[in-house]
């Protein structure tokens, strides 16, 4: 298995990719930081769920896509944040996607959520995706 240097791009990308091709399951490897990522995506209704499979002695997460009307759900995935360039904001500054429309994830100091749970809980801290 390569090495990848961004983990969350890297898993992003699957899932966009997959979606293009109108595949109804993706399949990327298992970490706490890709888990968190998906717990928000899946509390925002953007995938159907996840699971860990292992396959081969390694853990990966089998995430199911969700399409609406043949269409997929998640119209944009956006990396912010990469490893050569961090991108952080405050709760003030907190972009929003599209008018609220759509949701930024946050990695902050009290877990991994969407921007409307950080501004709920007041913190702010690494924006990790956009997505809409």
């Amino acid at each position: 298995m390569p090495f990848i240097n961004d983990p969350v791009g890297d898993m992003l990308t699957r899932i966009r990719n997959s979606q293009m091709r109108g595949k109804s399951t993706v399949r990327t490897p298992a970490s706490k930081l890709r888990g968190w990522v998906l717990d928000v995506l899946k509390s925002e209704g953007f995938i159907r769920g996840y699971e860990s499979v292992e396959d081969e002695g390694h853990n990966e997460f089998e995430i199911s896509l969700k399409y609406y009307d043949g269409e997929p759900v998640i119209r944009e995935l956006k990396r912010v944040s990469t490893p050569g360039r961090r991108v952080y904001s405050n709760v003030k500054d907190m972009p929003r996607v599209r008018n609220g429309l759509g949701v930024t994830i946050l990695s902050t100091p009290k877990g991994v959520m969407s921007d409307a749970n950080a501004r709920e809980a007041n913190v702010g801290g690494e924006v990790l995706c956009t997505v809409f």
